[in-house]
């Protein structure tokens, strides 16, 4: 893929993003031939937008939902747009959203490139609060007969949206986080439920992962930025007029209405 290419569908996906559109399919000289090439691009969108990177997101820790994404490794985007609950959002305005309950990880410090992997332990150390969480994902690719591969779905952020939070979980490194369960509903149905333990193990395992792969590639991360750490209840589509919460028990929960 040439670096005109790269820079063309990088403009591409920075339009899409700006405007609010999906197109079907993508060229197949714009499909980059690989995850490096396409996180390069992912950076390079960032660039194009000129956005404050508010976050991350990260998605398929286990082979359950890396093969539902089509991949063989954990993927990580970024994320433009945090926001506190409860949020209502216009369902037609956005790009085939998916609303996902996810513990969000807050950095109370950076997390810069290094030689060193960085442990389990010093992430955690680096997280200033935990939150209850949906994260509200987007694809600028309509899912169609035509869809592209994976690498385009990672140039764009890895179909990255909007994390939506609550309030921090008191004393969170003394809870059971890994055990309590998560549900999903909307209009008062349930829909889904799940623990960390059965979906990432525990939410600071994939916040460890994303660290080293974004300080073996150079970005880092820094602080207050907003680490969406991946779903606990898989992936449902909404409908304009309903109105999903994602309830962690003691931990609380978050909202998000489609009109």
């Amino acid at each position: 893929m040439t670096p005109q290419h790269q820079s063309e569908l990088a403009r591409l996906l920075a339009s899409l993003r700006r405007d609010g559109r999906q197109q079907s399919g993508l060229a197949a000289n714009l499909v980059p031939p690989d995850k490096a090439t396409a996180y390069k691009i992912a950076g390079l969108v960032a660039e194009e937008l000129g956005w404050p990177v508010r976050g991350w997101k990260i998605a398929a820790m286990k082979e359950e939902m890396q093969k539902a994404l089509r991949t063989d490794s954990p993927i990580y985007g970024r994320v433009y747009f945090a926001k506190p609950t409860p949020v209502t959002v216009e369902r037609a305005k956005l790009a085939s959203p998916i609303p996902e309950v996810e513990y969000q990880a807050k950095l109370g410090s950076d997390l810069p490139p290094r030689e060193k992997p960085y442990s389990v332990e010093e992430v955690t150390e680096a997280v200033a609060s935990l939150h209850p969480g949906l994260e509200l994902a987007e694809c600028r690719f309509i899912h169609d007969s035509v869809f592209p591969p994976l690498p385009a779905i990672l140039a764009d952020g890895a179909g990255s949206g909007t994390i939506i939070y609550g309030p921090p979980i008191e004393d969170w490194r003394k809870r059971d986080i890994t055990g309590q369960e998560a549900t999903l509903s909307s209009n008062g149905k349930l829909h889904r439920k799940g623990t960390a333990a059965d979906a990432l193990d525990h939410p600071m395992v994939p916040l460890t992962w994303l660290a080293n792969e974004l300080s073996r590639t150079g970005v880092g991360m820094k602080a207050g930025e907003m680490v969406s750490t991946g779903t606990l209840t898989g992936m449902l589509a909404p409908k304009a007029g309903e109105t999903y919460v994602a309830d962690f028990g003691p931990f609380g929960s978050v909202e998000v209405a489609f009109t």
